[in-house]
């Protein structure tokens, strides 16, 4: 019996993965189509490659799409790493229960009315132009509660006897944060940076609501071509991005890998001295 139910879970998990991934591989192979179209593949090409990087609009775009992502990724880290150490130091508990309520709302809260309450915010409170800064504010914001869900739990495994030892020694709070939080929480940080760079590349509907005054994203500018028919050239672009994405995957999976060896060596260095 319980092999049939692995056998079943293992059938269902290609079914998910090939479901998911066909489409995405149909794109890319057919991104080297040299017929200009996805009916049938007549022979292999580059040329949508070549005119992908001839395209100033698009390469404009995609400077755009990653110069946001890298600065709304790293703002955000540094906010939600500060703040999700201030609600672990938090005493009260009731008041830590509420924020992290209210963070986790942030987070299944739907796109489209987190893109319509930022254009609110915009338009009618700060007043300020549509473009680059009111980009790059959307995604910090949306940004800064995924990495404080990357970076609480770190937090809430590391030894709290070495601030106690820190502090027995005379270390300042700046020294601790420096020497024993930050470093025992790190990969959790570099996770949240990850994450929240990934989130800000591929988000359209937070940004169709905020952009404007000449500015877009990729995901916006792929958008409104695509209702004018799927070019080959958005194949190529969609395959780049793909590589991205596994890059970044990649990456954050050898972190995750060698923080999990590294608190093994740890454990098995404890336990010899015992």
């Amino acid at each position: 019996m319980t092999n049939r139910r692995i056998k079943g879970s293992t059938l269902y998990m290609w079914f998910v993965f090939i479901l998911l991934y066909l489409p995405i591989f149909y794109l890319i192979y057919y991104s080297f189509n040299a017929g200009g179209t996805m009916n049938e593949f007549t022979g292999f090409t580059l040329e949508h490659y070549q005119t992908l990087f001839s395209d100033s609009r698009i390469m404009s775009f995609l400077m755009n799409t990653l110069i946001v992502a890298l600065l709304s990724a790293f703002m955000a880290t540094v906010i939600g790493t500060f703040g999700a150490i201030s609600i672990y130091r938090m005493r009260s508990k009731k008041r830590k229960t509420t924020l992290l309520n209210l963070n986790n709302v942030l987070m299944v809260t739907p796109d489209v009315m987190m893109g319509a309450s930022f254009l609110i915010l915009f338009t009618l409170i700060i007043k300020i132009k549509f473009g680059f800064w009111t980009v790059l504010l959307a995604h910090i914001a949306f940004s800064i509660p995924i990495v404080v869900l990357m970076v609480l739990p770190r937090l809430y495994e590391m030894n709290r006897n070495m601030i106690t030892a820190a502090k027995d020694l005379g270390a300042n709070e700046r020294q601790i944060l420096s020497r024993i939080v930050i470093p025992s929480i790190w990969p959790g940080i570099i996770s949240g940076f990850f994450m929240a760079f990934t989130y800000s590349l591929d988000d359209f509907a937070v940004t169709f609501f905020v952009t404007g005054n000449g500015f877009s994203t990729l995901a916006v500018e792929i958008y409104s071509r695509a209702r004018m028919g799927v070019s080959l050239e958005i194949n190529a672009l969609s395959t780049l991005m793909f590589i991205l994405a596994l890059i970044l995957v990649t990456g954050y999976y050898y972190i995750q890998v060698g923080e999990t060896r590294r608190k093994a060596r740890k454990f098995r260095s404890e336990k010899a001295v015992l």
